[in-house]
């Protein structure tokens, strides 16, 4: 600038010659100043020592953006906040020592906004006077930034460019390339550069480059592939050549084809591929516009079609179709909506012939055409008709036979199951859908030692038949009769399970009911014998007793000892009949409550004598029942007792009784003993089988019996080492 500010212009050569401390003279100096100032273009601003403002320019309004009577209120501090503490002392210790000092620094002006400026400070120390001279250098540092922006754009673009970038000479000297190219031919930057272009091309390709060559000298852009030699090989390359990018050099811009010449002759043999499939296939493919015109078809479709390629090239492929129904416009419906469907129709030939085809479309609007393969499917379809028609019928007994039915594969895993099987095993098919076979009747060792044997018969002989006894999962326990034929269809076993519980219980209680019989005939027939010498006795006792002097007591002791024996043969004689014969039995009103308790307080003595003790659970308001109290005191006497003598070494006998349901009482008698092994529990109840040592078994028979008389029954569950449970159900009605 021309008329900037300088240690020789004349503002300052005025400061220096011409300050006057009078006020008179200061006004005549600040005259003159204003005068010489507003000749110069740059602002100007002159502070005391203190930093006040006490002189500006024009050019210095200007560039503050406010009015000179706000200005000449503050200190030059004011418009440099921005500037570091540790600049600003720097300034301060160059302006003290050399009396002057010149930066580019940020101007903050009164609103708040910054600008760069070009500072220049003279200090007059004879008048204490320093002399700002600023320059508005923004545009200048916005030119400036914008060409780093550009210079980093323009180095960001070149060291990450996904291409190979070389900057060469007119001679082919490298001077410059970018990592892609360095990581293409695997060597590092320095060991390129300097490096002539030649060598990284095949030899064969050395008069190509001279051709390249002559276009640059022209200064034409090319554009072409060559291969470029690299550490593993060769590559394909395309390249882009622009002359004179920058003072003589050139650039090149390499991208590496091989990949995409590999999948044009992958591409190339896959269309042969293709070709061979559409012609060799054995399923007809039918190529068609968006009118449904047929463009082209293979061999198989000329099968199919019945058609010569003349005859169906042109024309509507749903003119073809036996009859346009609602199942195909909702075919078609589908197809517009989705682009693709997979279905069946019936389609009509020219020579008359009816076909089901199944077939496979596609939509491709964009590229002008769709696809349908089709396939014949009347074999298979009447096939799948049979087939279908068949397993209806096999359905039909398979659902409706009266024996269970179960279909498995050969891994064991369940297919179906009817019904009747569902009832006896007391399950649901979704439950064991897909599950072994083996987990289904497979619960102990017992069990799946019978079921192993059952399988060694099945795959030796192809059949088997065996008996099981399944707890369901309700814990009842079933007998069951099970026959397997095995492959009945491929990969398909039959099971076919008969409950035969009810059929085995009946016949265990006919062989029960001869057995009572038989023992009731053989005790009326004892009952008989003893009754009479019994008779006999009774009155030769009374006769002696009676011809026996009263005064003498021993053998009045003894006679009514003897008098009550043979009342409690008599008893006992009498019980033995109930197996003889029906009773005539009067039924009371009765409250079973105190039946329980009543046989308590007559056991107890011999419980205490065996270190057994009570614990009953006898439920409050139990509903009076019809019975005969003495038989059922005799049932909770005869379990009872054989509850104490099963704990030699004492224990707890436990007594619960609730109401079962609204017209029953529940009786259990628990005991502590060894248990029962669950063979044995079935046998209960049978003349002359007991567990005792010295036992005969008549006491639960005639228990049972009596039970059995009051219409309730009797549920014996037992655990080894646990003990024992009599549950006793009797209506109350």
């Amino acid at each position: 600038m021309s008329n900037s500010l300088n240690s020789s212009s004349p503002l300052v050569q005025f400061h220096k010659n011409n300050w006057i401390g009078s006020d008179k003279l200061k006004d005549q100096t600040q005259i003159l100043f204003q005068s010489i100032s507003s000749t110069v273009s740059d602002a100007v601003i002159v502070t005391d020592s203190e930093g006040n403002i006490q002189f500006i320019n024009q050019c210095a309004e200007r560039l503050l953006n406010e009015e000179s009577n706000y200005i000449m209120e503050r200190n030059i501090e004011f418009y440099f906040n921005a500037i570091p503490s540790i600049i600003k002392k720097y300034h301060v210790d160059q302006l003290s020592e050399q009396g002057y000092v010149e930066d580019e620094v940020l101007l903050t002006r009164s609103c708040g906004a910054k600008i760069h400026i070009k500072l220049k400070v003279y200090r007059d120390r004879d008048n204490g006077w320093d002399i700002f001279h600023l320059c508005d250098i923004s545009k200048e540092k916005e030119i400036e930034r914008e060409d780093q922006r550009n210079q980093q754009m323009l180095y960001n673009i070149f060291t990450q460019a996904a291409d190979s970038i070389i900057i060469f000479k007119n001679n082919g000297t490298i001077i410059n390339v970018n990592p892609v190219f360095c990581k293409k031919v695997n060597l590092g930057r320095d060991q390129i550069l300097g490096q002539k272009v030649l060598k990284f091309i095949p030899e064969g390709f050395h008069q190509k480059m001279e051709k390249i060559n002559g276009y640059i000298e022209q200064n034409k852009k090319v554009r072409g592939e060559i291969p470029i030699i690299h550490g593993s090989g060769l590559s394909v390359m395309e390249f882009n050549v622009s002359p004179n990018i920058f003072q003589g050099l050139h650039m090149a811009i390499l991208r590496d084809i091989t990949e995409k010449r590999q999948m044009e002759i992958k591409l190339k043999r896959s269309e042969e591929q293709f070709e061979d499939l559409f012609e060799e296939t054995i399923d007809a493919i039918v190529f068609w516009d968006q009118d449904g015109k047929i463009m082209r078809v293979n061999k198989a479709a000329l099968s199919i079609f019945e058609c010569t390629e003349q005859e169906i090239i042109g024309s509507i492929l749903c003119d073809f179709l036996y009859e346009k129904d609602n199942k195909f416009y909702k075919v078609m419906k589908e197809f517009q909506e989705i682009g693709s469907i997979r279905d069946e129709l019936l389609f009509l030939m020219p020579n008359g012939q009816l076909k089901h085809l199944e077939f496979t479309a596609r939509m491709h609007p964009i590229d002008g055409y769709n696809i349908t393969i089709f396939r014949n499917v009347s074999e298979r379809y009447q096939m799948e008709k049979d087939l279908r028609e068949s397993e209806t019928k096999f359905r039909k007994v398979f659902e409706g036979t009266l024996d269970g039915m179960l279909l498995w594969d050969q891994n064991y895993k369940l297919i179906d199951m009817n019904p009747v099987a569902q009832t006896i095993l007391n399950c649901s098919k979704s439950f064991h859908k897909d599950m072994d076979i083996r987990e289904l009747i497979n619960e102990n060792e017992e069990t799946k030692k019978e079921f192993r044997s059952h399988m060694k018969k099945l795959a030796k002989y192809g059949k088997a038949n065996q008996m099981f006894i399944y707890k369901d999962p309700d814990a009842n326990l079933k007998h069951l009769e099970i026959s397997t034929k095995c492959n009945l269809l491929t990969n398909m076993n039959l099971t076919v399970i008969r409950d035969v519980t009810e059929k085995m219980e009946m016949e265990e209680q006919l062989r029960k009911s001869d057995t009572l019989n038989v023992v009731g005939e053989l005790a009326a027939g004892i009952a008989h014998e003893i009754r009479n010498p019994m008779t006999a006795l009774k009155g030769f006792i009374q006769l002696l007793e009676n011809s026996m002097e009263k005064t003498d007591g021993g053998q009045e002791m003894y006679f009514n000892v003897i008098s009550s024996e043979l009342k409690r043969i008599e008893s006992i004689i009498t019980e033995f009949l109930v197996l003889a014969k029906p009773q005539a039995i009067h039924y009371l009103e009765y409250d079973v409550r105190k039946i329980m308790t009543d046989t308590i307080e007559l056991l107890n003595a011999q419980a205490l004598m065996h270190g057994v003790e009570f614990e009953v659970h006898l439920e409050e308001d139990l509903p009076s029942i019809f019975c005969e109290p003495n038989q059922l005191k005799q049932v909770f006497i005869n379990i009872i007792k054989n509850a104490i003598e099963v704990m030699p070494k004492g224990g707890t006998i436990t007594i619960h009784m609730n109401k079962a349901d609204q017209d029953a009482i529940k009786i259990s008698i628990q005991d502590e003993g060894s248990g029962i092994p669950h063979d044995k529990i079935r046998k209960l109840g049978e003349p002359f089988y007991t567990t005792k040592d010295r036992g005969t078994g008549l006491g639960l028979m005639v228990s049972f019996k009596i039970i059995k008389e009051h219409k309730g029954h009797v549920e014996v569950k037992s655990a080894l080492g646990k003990g024992t449970t009599f549950h006793i159900t009797l209506p109350t009605t």
